[in-house]
């Protein structure tokens, strides 16, 4: 875990969503799944996003402008320096024999970085509306799925599934696919443990999603 600021190289609309790419400078990609916490300009908390893009150069963000710390962020320029912190938490177990990515929105965000670290295995998506959707091309081999379709329809049998999404998802993600790894989402404030903001409940206790996850096996949940 390394804090450093890290210099903006574009920012790039994906549908409602905008990739923010940082030049890397000497931060670890970690494992996907993992976060880091991006400190928007201003006196704004900072937001966690999941990696969603890595090279040698750049590190990249799928992020939802949903409030006022998201809308700074995707609203930063070339050249602009933003503040980062990671990576953090626990990201997915990799040694999967046959794996499939399952994500619902922006829980797509971390399935770039993942499906190249797993060698592009098939992946199922599943979106509002076909603008969001847009968001598919980022992951290869992605069937998707648009509302009223769930993403759920679209699950395989006897794959190791991987999944990231809203939790009404994940919970059905859970029941289909017990032995699943789901990353969970939740408002975090610090990104170590320190405040617990991101405690939620899940398995009938309290875990903070910074340190126990985001990933936890849908064994747990």
């Amino acid at each position: 875990m390394r804090r450093e600021a890290l210099i903006v190289a574009g920012v790039e609309r994906v549908g409602p969503y905008s990739l923010v790419s940082l030049k890397r400078g000497s931060l670890e990609s970690g494992v996907p799944g993992q976060f880091f916490m991006l400190s928007p300009p201003g006196r704004l908390l900072p937001r966690p996003m999941s990696l969603c893009l890595a090279t040698r150069r750049e590190l990249a963000f799928l992020i939802d402008p949903i409030g006022p710390g998201t809308r700074a962020l995707v609203e930063l320029v070339r050249g602009q320096a933003v503040d980062v912190l990671g990576p953090l938490g626990n990201g997915y177990r990799l040694d999967v024999k046959r794996p499939l990515l399952v994500g619902g929105g922006i829980g797509v965000a971390p399935f770039p970085y993942l499906s190249e670290r797993l060698g592009r295995p098939p992946a199922v998506l599943g979106f509002r509306t076909s603008e969001h959707a847009e968001a598919a091309a980022l992951v290869p081999n992605a069937e998707v799925a648009v509302e009223p379709r769930l993403v759920t329809e679209l699950l395989r049998p006897r794959h190791d599934v991987l999944a990231c999404g809203p939790e009404p998802m994940l919970a059905a993600v859970a029941r289909l696919a017990p032995r699943s790894q789901l990353a969970w989402e939740a408002p975090m404030a610090c990104g170590y443990g320190a405040c617990y903001g991101c405690a939620v409940r899940i398995g009938g206790e309290l875990k903070r999603l910074c340190v126990d996850g985001p990933v936890l096996d849908a064994e747990a949940a």
